[in-house]
């Protein structure tokens, strides 16, 4: 039996994520799940150009890929039921398993968790918002300085059951203005390991060549140069960074 065409085959629509902000769907490409978010789905940002949601998320996909780490399931651009649209290959996430979490302050774990913030909940009880700490999360939290993601919510960690983590949706990214909202603040201030290092240094070469030329067909110059930029002062630095601006550090919903 030949492999499901994935980029011609028939989308068929098996579902709605009423949770989304934007028109999300469930569906199915001879047999293969994926999600689809067509662009006319998109509602209309202030600080995003219109109909550029699904476009940058692709864009984050080609730097997923560019690193080397697999932060992001395959994603692609396509046509579809509701006409051009961002598909994602669905990923069956542990529901056991939690990389982001909030608990009771006093029973904050130890020994592979990173601490972000302390604060109440709606009983006026103390929580602490937590992360693993673990080389494949620190992955997705250098990504996203990369590609400058406003939208790290807890939720949009899938646990895999293997261990690894998947990162998803990606459409508020690649602004040329600072605007990172992660729930992954957990290694402020720490030294990136080496591997950490060839990842960027991976990206920034790319740009100069066939990354940079794909992603000239779904950024703006102007963002493909703040890429470029964050790449740079982020090699320099060889830190993880610490929240600046006048922008809330954290997305809201946390989840």
């Amino acid at each position: 039996m030949p492999p499901p065409d994935l980029e011609a085959g028939e989308l068929t629509l098996t579902g709605r994520l009423t949770t989304a902000s934007n028109a999300t769907f469930l569906g199915s490409i001879e047999g293969v799940a994926v999600v689809y978010k067509p662009i006319m789905g998109e509602h209309p940002l202030w600080d995003f150009a219109d109909g550029t949601l699904a476009h940058r998320e692709i864009a984050a996909y080609l730097v997923s890929e560019a690193l080397g780490w697999n932060v992001v399931p395959r994603t692609w651009l396509r046509d579809g039921p509701m006409g051009e649209g961002m598909v994602q290959l669905w990923q069956h996430a542990d529901p056991a398993q939690n990389a982001v979490d909030l608990v009771a302050s006093t029973a904050v774990p130890g020994v592979g968790w990173r601490p972000v913030f302390e604060g109440r909940d709606e009983h006026e009880r103390m929580v602490t918002l937590i992360h693993e700490d673990t080389p494949t999360l620190r992955r997705m939290a250098v990504f996203d300085v990369i590609v400058n993601n406003a939208d790290r919510k807890g939720d949009h960690v899938l646990a895999m059951p293997d261990g690894h983590r998947h990162g998803v949706d990606h459409g508020l990214t690649f602004h040329v203005d600072h605007k990172l909202r992660t729930v992954l603040w957990g290694w402020l201030g720490d030294a990136l390991s080496a591997d950490e290092l060839h990842g960027i240094d991976r990206v920034r070469t790319g740009l100069s060549g066939e990354l940079g030329a794909t992603l000239a067909d779904l950024l703006s110059t102007a963002e493909i140069a703040a890429l470029s930029a964050r790449c740079d002062r982020l090699r320099t630095a060889e830190r993880f960074p610490a929240p600046s601006g006048q922008m809330p550090a954290v997305p809201w919903p946390l989840f």
